[in-house]
């Protein structure tokens, strides 16, 4: 290889002038690349250094190796070095020795151009004769040789890693701004380029343009800018950044983490990794992973950062790592780095852009449980044992992802030292409260099963904080749901047709989830662990039968195996039993089913009774017939014992007037539960009850004033469904035939208004009408009833004579004449005065209107007329 050379200095007359001129250059340099040279090689002494310098002053000067990219693609690499007066005598000479480089071409042997630093083919003088001789290769000097280098970087240990990053980016274009080396040597600059090209990829090291002196550095070309502390300042300008060497003051931490190996590698001596990374990963010595990886390899330490890059580079390319490599990394990434070793491992990307184009956020333990996952069974035990146990500690000190390790996975010898290593944070994990039970502290539990750490006496309260939350569906539940409160008479009994059978966010929570639920993690816990299962399910039996119904909408059909053990019937019946099915089904079915999953008779755990009872109507009552048929087939007793009586009061109270059983039922809760009723309850149901009397031999003599008394005595208001039912049914014993006339009169007597109400509401009725329209004794009767006492009440004068005008008449008017026949024989029967008095109030024109007077037909229907108590006026809203 012949490379065009050029000497520039000050010279004697010639044809070529005098001055400052190029003085030897090789045949066929074209002169545009001379009149460019000439702008680049020049020389500026120091300010502070002598203005006429002896022989060995002039060793002190600064050297300057430049490397500078020309206007064609080329490169002009050039020494320029101070030789103080010229052929003159005039001070101020130099003199520079250039090499061109052309585009695409390199120095002989591949060599990077800092190499050829004080190499002893560069000349101080021009050539004699004015011909270079030619360059066959850069001989480099004794300064650049590694162990140099080495004491050189470690001398600058505290600025490396911020230069390093200040490369990186001045390397990819990311960050254009020149670097300024500040130095008080120029072969200390020269010392930081050849750090520098070291730790670049080579192609990028080949096309670094630098210079290691300049008197002036704002108007340097290079990437790379030498200076001395007398150069210009050029540290407030936005253009520069500047690495002083000869401040007192550290180089700011930075957050490039292959900044930050680079450093790390230089300083413990091994250069070589930067060549070995290019050899086992490509040419991608700009990446922090297989650097890290090479680094680690070689038990250089690194920050927590670098390291999650190597576990996570490895993660991705175990499989091309060779084995002693993948072996020195397990071991050094297993080793405990320190104080601050356990813990998150920080931000592995620093400020967002390691070198690396891949995002290392997530910290050292979440990395090396990948890297463990990888290679678990992968690699003999003896080797991902220790790496098992780093990643173990982390994760349990450190609150870190925790691995899913099997037996086989740790040597005895591991096992056993982390069994008394971690024993402690083991067990105060599980039992920390503070996240949600069903995760951490349940891996937790795994991992003290395999090292074989005793935590039993934290099961209890770990299975309350997990049934809670596995209920709940959110961490840290209801901690008094689960305090084992017996199934007890915790029902507030209530009129009311709809009642809350369990806590408001209980059922909220049902609701949420719409089904079955339970992690699948704990279905493995509980299949693989005995005492935690028998804790557990203690929990969730001691929850449903406090909550069934929040219970069975979280676990229902969810797997929990539960079937083989009769010790928690209340779980049987949430998870097992059926209690769900159509509106208006075979519910008493489907309590008998529930019922039976439970594994045990309600006669010998009356509490199971409750919790069905309570998963079968959760937010409604039973009928009056499924209360009756739930009381008889399983007798008071059980329902005592259970806590369900009060249910069953409340469904007789709350039926609606359809259901024809609530008497029955009311009958039989006075029968077998005589003492133990209310006194609120207890005048309800003898209400109740005796509306199964009316109309039977049982019924006794004064209903009115029975009725009256019982209700108006009562302690508490009687339900209105109760007291609507027992008036309506009175009221239809007093408009059936025959009716004693001491009732008619104990009513029209009382002017009790809801009792008017109710028996004009029943006059009114289909039946009554029906009857009075086809049989002529019933509307005789009526008409006797209805002219009977008047002037007795006005409640009861106003509800006669509107039923006598609005009810009566309208049917006797539409009646043919045998059938008005019949009315007046039976009222014959009953004697003359009636018979007239109907022919009378029948009779049309005057005297009929007279008679209307006298038997209420006349009163006037004034639209305002006022309507006694709380009886409504007839449809249409006139006045009676």
């Amino acid at each position: 290889m012949n490379l065009a050379q050029l000497h520039y200095t000050s010279a004697p007359p010639g044809p070529d002038g005098s001055g400052f001129r190029f003085t030897a250059v090789s045949p066929g340099v074209p002169a545009t690349l001379l009149r460019e040279a000439e702008q680049l090689i020049g020389y500026e002494p120091p300010r502070d250094l002598p203005d006429r310098p002896d022989g060995e002053q002039l060793k002190s000067f600064p050297r300057s190796l430049s490397c500078t990219e020309l206007s064609d693609g080329g490169r002009l690499l050039c020494r320029s070095v101070y030789t103080g007066a010229d052929y003159s005598g005039r001070w101020g000479n130099f003199h520079a020795h250039a090499v061109h480089l052309p585009a695409g071409v390199r120095l002989p042997d591949g060599a990077l151009p800092i190499t050829a630093w004080e190499s002893p083919r560069w000349a101080d003088a021009t050539p004699p004769g004015g011909r270079p001789e030619p360059i066959d290769r850069f001989a480099p000097s004794g300064l650049l040789r590694r162990d140099g280098l080495v004491a050189f970087a470690r001398s600058r240990a505290d600025r490396l890693a911020a230069f390093f990053a200040d490369l990186r980016t001045l390397a990819d274009g990311s960050d254009a701004r020149q670097i300024v080396l500040v130095e008080r040597d120029s072969a200390d600059v020269a010392q930081w380029i050849a750090l520098a090209c070291t730790v670049l990829p080579r192609e990028l090291a080949h096309r670094l343009t630098f210079t290691t002196y300049t008197r002036r550095p704002l108007q340097a070309r290079q990437q790379i800018v030498g200076a001395l502390p007398s150069s210009e300042p050029v540290g407030h300008d936005h253009r520069f950044r500047v690495h002083d060497g000869t401040g007192r003051t550290a180089a700011e931490p930075v957050a490039d983490v292959w900044a930050e190996v680079c450093a790390r590698i230089w300083t413990a001596g091994r250069p070589e990794l930067f060549r070995d990374a290019v050899r086992d990963a490509g040419d991608t010595a700009g990446e922090v992973g297989p650097l890290a990886v090479t680094a680690l390899a070689e038990r250089i330490a690194l920050p927590a950062v670098a390291r999650a890059a190597a576990a996570r580079w490895a993660t991705d390319h175990a499989a091309a790592l060779p084995e002693p490599t993948l072996t020195a990394l397990i071991g050094e990434l297993a080793r405990e780095t320190g104080p601050g070793d356990v813990g998150d491992g920080g931000d592995a990307t620093g400020s967002g852009d390691s070198g690396d184009s891949r995002d290392f956020g997530g910290g050292e333990p979440a990395a090396l449980a990948a890297l463990l996952a990888r290679l678990d069974g992968q690699v003999p035990t003896a080797v991902s044992a220790p790496l098992a146990a780093r990643v173990l500690t982390l994760a349990v000190r450190g609150r870190g992802p925790v691995p899913a390790l099997g037996a086989g996975s740790l040597t005895p010898q591991v096992r056993a030292a982390l069994s008394r290593d971690l024993a402690a944070a083991l067990r105060h994990g599980i039992a920390d409260t503070r996240g949600p039970a069903i995760g951490r502290p349940l891996e937790l539990l795994r991992v003290a099963d395999l090292l074989d750490v005793d935590c039993a006496d934290l099961l209890p309260e770990y299975a309350g904080r997990a049934a809670r939350e596995l209920v709940s569906g959110e961490p840290a539940g209801d901690r008094t749901a689960a305090t084992g409160e017996p199934a007890g008479d915790r029902t507030r009994v209530s009129a009311e047709p709809t009642r809350d059978r369990a806590p408001a966010d209980a059922k909220a929570a049902g609701a949420r989830t719409g089904g079955a639920r339970s992690d699948a993690a704990l279905l493995d816990a509980v299949h693989a662990h005995p005492a935690l299962r028998t804790a557990l399910f203690g929990a969730l039996n001691a929850l449903a039968a406090a909550h069934p119904v929040a219970v069975a909408g979280r676990l229902a059909g969810s797997g929990l195996p539960v079937a083989p053990d009769p010790r928690f019937p209340h779980l049987r019946m949430c998870v097992l039993g059926d209690a769900a099915g159509p509106a208006g089904g075979d519910r008493r079915g489907r309590f008998r089913a529930v019922l039976q999953t439970a594994g045990v008779s309600p006669h010998a755990d009356p509490a199971v009774l409750h919790t069905a009872f309570r998963l079968v109507w959760p937010d409604e009552l039973p009928t009056g017939e499924e209360a009756s048929l739930l009381l008889n087939e399983l007798g008071s007793d059980a329902h005592r014992l259970a806590g369900t009586r009060d249910p069953l009061v409340a469904a007789a109270l709350a039926a609606p007037a359809e259901d024809a059983a609530v008497p029955l039922l009311a009958a039989d809760l006075l029968r077998c539960f005589t003492a133990e009723l209310a006194p609120a309850h207890r005048v309800p149901l003898l209400l109740l009850e005796f509306t199964a009397l009316l109309g039977t031999d049982g019924e006794g003599e004064n209903w009115v004033e029975r009725v009256r008394a019982l209700r108006d005595g009562a302690v508490e208001p009687v339900p209105d469904q109760v007291t609507r039912r027992v008036h309506d049914a009175l009221a239809r014993r007093l408009l059936t035939v025959p009716v004693p006339e001491s009732e008619l009169y104990a009513l029209a007597r009382s002017g009790d208004p809801a009792l008017l109400a109710a028996y004009e509401r029943a006059a009114r009725g289909a039946a009554v009408a029906e009857r009075l329209r086809t049989v002529p004794s019933y509307a005789a009767a009526r008409f006797c009833d209805w002219t009977a006492y008047p002037d007795t009440h006005p409640g009861w004068e106003a509800t006669r004579t509107a039923l006598l005008a609005k009810v009566l008449r309208p049917v006797v008017r539409a009646m043919p004449a045998e059938d008005q026949a019949a009315v007046e024989e039976a009222l014959r029967r009953t004697g003359r005065g009636r018979l007239d008095a109907y022919r009378a109030w029948n009779r049309p024109g005057a005297l009929g209107r007279l008679a209307g007077r006298l038997t209420g037909r006349g009163r006037r229907e004034d639209a305002g007329a006022a309507w006694h108590g709380d009886v409504q006026p007839p449809a249409g809203g006139g006045a009676r």
